[in-house]
């Protein structure tokens, strides 16, 4: 932090005392998460069971993962699952943000806390009711079937077809209350005056949409995708409760080979460098996530 010297005008100096304040802050992510990673990291360049004494093997856990197509496979996975978790809300919200703009709606604060509900209640819960929803039985192929559409009806977890789209459509109820809460928040920050001037000058909704909602919700739009694609990317529990990787292979992501080479088949190197991987990944994701979504004109500031 700067403050100006009164002794010497125009010279400023660091008050070093103020970064005492980051230190807590610093030694928790020092602790708890950048030391798990360097860990893991160093794990995943020996063969161990996590019990014995380790071998070390370098970097061929890291080659065995990086060659592997069924490691691939999965990371393919949930790249599509991005497209549930990340791409299908934000577009779904920013149609209901138009709606709102343009539209006085009654009960927004209702609606708002309501849709918010799937994000905060825990995973396990989500997966457990969808399961029961999806289930051959269940609801979604009783209503089908009560509307004449029971060629449709299917066990819609069970399916090699429907497995993977299913669970993104859990993703996607999750999901979609996060970006429509961050929205509303975004939509309440812009000034009014940029609405009535587009309408003035003739702007109707699709164009009002384009030249002052969009741009306005940039950082919100932002924030979201980062989580929303973070949260596809290390997708597990929805995943572990609903299809256990299944049917076959249909369903696995790269956190799910983390789990059964650790706790399942104890290869606990292969493990952190499944986790290695994913780590880069995500951090891959988010840094281009970030590069497109940034406001060009702030791109030299």
């Amino acid at each position: 932090m700067r403050t100006v010297n009164p002794h010497r005008p125009g010279r400023r100096r660091y008050d070093w005392g103020a970064y005492l304040y980051l230190v807590p802050a610093f030694a928790f992510y020092l602790v708890f998460l950048l030391r798990p990673v360097l860990e893991s990291v160093w794990i995943s360049l020996f063969e161990w069971n996590g019990i014995t004494a380790s071998t070390w093997v370098g970097t061929q856990n890291l080659v065995d993962v990086l060659t592997s197509t069924e490691i691939w496979r999965a990371v393919g996975h949930s790249l599509v699952f991005i497209v549930f978790y990340a791409v299908i809300p934000t577009v779904l919200a920013l149609v209901f943000i138009g709606v709102i703009s343009r539209f006085r709606v009654r009960g927004l604060a209702f609606f708002r806390a309501a849709l918010f509900v799937p994000y905060i209640l825990s995973t396990v819960v989500v997966a457990i009711a969808w399961r029961w929803i999806f289930a051959e039985g269940g609801p979604l192929n009783a209503v089908l079937r009560g509307v004449g559409l029971g060629g449709f009806a299917r066990a819609w977890l069970g399916d090699f077809d429907t497995a993977l789209p299913s669970v993104g459509v859990i993703g996607t109820w999750v999901m979609f209350g996060l970006a429509f809460v961050l929205f509303v928040s975004g939509l309440q920050s812009i000034p009014g005056d940029l609405f009535e001037a587009a309408r003035i000058d003739g702007a109707g909704p699709v164009r009002e949409f384009f030249a002052v909602t969009l741009p306005g919700l940039r950082g919100e739009i932002q924030v979201a995708l980062v989580l929303m694609i973070t949260a596809a990317l290390r997708n597990f529990d929805i995943v572990w409760n609903t299809t256990s990787g299944g049917p076959g292979t249909s369903t696995t992501v790269p956190s799910y080979y983390i789990y059964r080479e650790a706790f399942v088949t104890h290869h606990v190197g292969r493990a952190s460098a499944i986790a290695v991987m994913l780590t880069v990944i995500i951090f891959v994701a988010v840094g281009l996530t970030m590069r497109l979504t940034r406001d060009p004109e702030a791109g030299d500031r």
